[in-house]
């Protein structure tokens, strides 16, 4: 059994995640902001940990992450305000990085997108640019750490149901749903073939443990 802390732990992706992690026999933590969310994420099957991960600092942060085998970003500002875009999916991000260091979690996952990096190519004056800056930064400053990461690139989410198959790689249908992505993080935290990679992926025809093996 691993301790696996997932933050961001009330987003849909999260959501879906807890309860496979769990009949792995993980037993997770999810970090949240809203203490009115504790009660779903204790139904998905996690024990539920309120911080603020945009406030805290990294010893802040180092503190939660303390005790766990494994980390999952699947946080986000969620778009919008340019601002806290930087606040949470860079700044917010890379001092977790640091804290996970400095609290002995060497097994690290980042959730991005498909596509991510210095040269996404988004407009500057698209609304997605902030996120797309972001994220480029702060899976760029994980690569640089000595950390166990895996950076996982899902297409466009959506709402379908699970098929347990996906294809790796940029090119590819351009969607995959929230619930195969779940699965992807999962069999991620499973896999030692996975860390140190950039796994980019669509809903497919491979089933996921041989897609992602490398």
């Amino acid at each position: 059994m691993s301790r696996i802390v997932v933050i961001g732990g009330h987003g849909k992706v999260a959501l879906l995640l807890t309860p496979i992690l769990a009949e792995l026999g993980h037993s997770v933590t999810s970090v949240i902001r809203n203490p009115d969310h504790a009660a779903d994420v204790e139904a998905a099957g996690a024990t539920p940990h309120v911080a603020d991960v945009e406030t805290l600092d990294t010893d802040g942060i180092a503190e939660v992450l303390a005790g766990h085998d494994a980390v999952v970003w699947s946080a986000g500002a969620g778009g919008g305000d340019p601002e806290r875009t930087r606040a949470v999916d860079q700044d917010a991000a890379i001092r977790s990085m640091e804290a996970a260091r400095q609290a002995g979690v060497r097994r690290y996952v980042m959730l991005s997108y498909c596509g991510a990096g210095p040269d996404h190519g988004v407009d500057p004056s698209d609304p997605f640019h902030a996120y797309a800056e972001a994220k480029a930064a702060a899976d760029e400053h994980l690569r640089g750490t000595d950390l166990d990461w895996t950076i996982l690139g899902p297409s466009n989410l959506t709402l379908d149901p699970p098929t347990g198959k996906i294809l790796v790689g940029r090119e590819g249908s351009g969607q995959v749903s929230r619930a195969n992505v779940a699965r992807v993080i999962a069999a991620t935290l499973e896999a030692n073939g996975t860390v140190r990679r950039t796994i980019e992926f669509h809903d497919g025809e491979t089933p996921i443990d041989e897609a992602i093996s490398g």
